[in-house]
């Protein structure tokens, strides 16, 4: 039996961060076919046969193509264990991308190789910054025309403020692309197409030495020649991979491929296994908790209803940062003061679900919700551990929610409670308005159309959302009775009872708080 230091030093967390459509959820499902964990791209391997989608389960994912939830996949390759967090690239959904990053030890960075860093590339890569977060560049899609391999290294460098260190290199790019160079290994790395890149791709591999003339056979003479002139330049004058500046945050990566044809798929998941590092330190309220501390804890980062309509229960992600993980363990909610027992324990892959009987530092476990769970809450048992809460983003959305049919009063107050639990939206209400028409903050628009979808989808509740001229929403306090707010103002109360003040504009909120300075205006945090 592996010990539990074994079992900490084996797992890498990681998350898969991009600009929409340049291939994250391509590569999520590439890195299952070659872990095996799928027998062709798309697919699972699940009871009597049954095949699920991985990542995207919403129909509304399906529909436009989008991911618009984060999904947690566990799987195995050469004996480590990874846990693969796929988040949603559309800058909509940030938030969720945030909360997700919070439970990663490392990020696959996604580049679209014809555009190299674009705006939700950088915003995401700042966060990782922030968060201390090492980062390995993918750049991806060079099977279609792309930016020279030295113009997207300066990108990286220029743009995000980090050293990148190549350890492939491309073979051509658009259809005179065939395959990489392994710069760790000094081996040319040619692949075949397999169709529609649904089971992995044929390797051939080979030096750079050439003394028979087969690789000039094969790569043509121009391609092996650029070829040998790049990985001469970058011997020269690149920088070399040092994985304590990786380690570190100040040091990139980067690796070259296209996750639709699998071409350097498994040379990046050999990388993530080498280099990513396993659970580390957690900053508690009281000090740092080491992963192999004795006393179990984590902290929840991800609420999630009906992801399977066969269940309609409600789970919660966990993820586990010190001690072990036992099953229907009694644990301390620091939220709350009180003991909860951790029940209904599983791992999730896609739609198909299985009972975990213990889990260790790393780990993501779903846990059935009774109703007491929230983001950022954390489960010890210790009752002296609290990693404190996940910040909230600033809504800079608001609309105005109604039910279309008051006969599905319940079905819209549930729903709706449920979702603003889950974090996809923040629910208001007039301090002196009818509760049927609640208004909604968001960080973007996609998430109304979300909302609304599952309302419909789960709840059987059709809805109606009037946009609002608002975009400054301000948590207020002080002597709130007898205060003369602006007329165009809304004050709102969360279910918390907190005291919000939407205004129209920024302008609005500074000039109010300038002439009534006895009320402090905040920031959602």
């Amino acid at each position: 039996m592996p010990t539990r230091s074994e079992e900490i030093a084996r797992r890498r967390t990681f998350a898969i961060i991009s600009h929409p459509d340049a291939g994250k959820t391509t590569l999520t499902e590439k890195f299952l076919l070659y872990a095996g964990a799928v027998e062709t791209a798309g697919s699972v391997r699940a009871r009597r046969n049954a095949r699920f989608a991985t990542s995207d389960w919403m129909a509304i994912e399906r529909e436009r193509g989008i991911s618009v939830t984060s999904t947690v996949l566990e799987f195995d390759y050469q004996g480590v264990r990874f846990n693969l967090l796929d988040t949603p690239g559309h800058q909509d959904f940030s938030e969720d991308t945030y909360r997700t990053l919070v439970a990663a030890d490392s990020a696959i960075m996604v580049l679209d190789g014809a555009r190299g860093i674009q705006p939700q590339t950088r915003k995401l890569y700042e966060v990782c910054r922030t968060r201390r977060i090492p980062v390995i560049t993918f750049v991806n899609k060079m099977d279609h025309d792309a930016l020279d391999p030295l113009e997207l290294l300066d990108q990286v460098e220029s743009t995000l403020g980090i050293d990148a260190a190549p350890l492939s290199w491309p073979i051509g790019d658009g259809p005179t692309f065939q395959g990489v160079y392994d710069l760790r290994h000094e081996q040319v790395l040619r692949f075949e197409r397999t169709a529609g890149g649904r089971r992995a791709a044929p390797v051939v591999s080979g030096t750079l030495e050439d003394p028979d003339g087969a690789l000039t056979a094969a790569l043509g003479a121009t391609a092996l020649g650029r070829l040998r002139e790049g990985i001469a330049l970058l011997r020269e004058a690149g920088h070399p991979f040092d994985c304590e500046r990786f380690l570190e945050g100040a040091l990139s990566p980067v690796f070259f491929g296209s996750a639709l044809s699998n071409f350097g798929v498994e040379t990046l998941l050999q990388a993530v296994a080498d280099f990513a590092p396993p659970p580390g330190p957690r900053e508690a309220g009281h000090g740092p908790v080491a992963p192999d501390a004795e006393p179990f804890s984590g902290f929840i980062f991800k609420i999630q209803a009906n992801m399977d309509p066969n269940h309609r229960d409600c789970m919660a992600f966990v993820r586990v940062c010190s001690g072990r993980f036992e099953r229907d363990m009694a644990v301390h909610h620091a939220r709350s003061g009180k003991r909860v027992r951790l029940t209904g324990s599983q791992r999730l892959f896609g739609q198909t679900r299985e009972t975990v009987d213990e889990a260790y530092p790393g780990d993501i476990v779903g846990i059935i919700n009774p109703g007491v769970l929230g983001i950022g809450d954390t489960l010890a048992s210790d009752p002296t551990i609290d990693f404190g809460a996940i910040p909230r983003f600033q809504p800079e959305c608001f609309a105005r929610l109604r039910n279309r049919d008051v006969m599905r009063a319940k079905q819209f107050d549930r729903g709706l409670a449920q979702l603003e639990q889950e974090g996809a939206v923040q629910v208001l209400w007039e301090r002196d308005g009818r509760r049927s028409a609640p208004v909604l903050g968001a960080v973007g628009e996609l998430q109304f159309d979300v909302v609304r979808r599952r309302l419909a989808d789960e709840y059987g509740a059709e809805t109606v959302l009037d946009r609002l001229p608002h975009s400054a929403l301000r948590v207020a306090s002080g002597p709130l009775d007898g205060v003369r707010w602006p007329s165009d103002a809304l004050r709102l109360a969360d279910r918390d009872e907190r005291t919000f003040v939407l205004f129209r504009s920024d302008w609005d909120a500074n000039e109010f708080g300038g002439r009534v300075p006895e009320i402090t205006l905040g920031m959602l945090g």
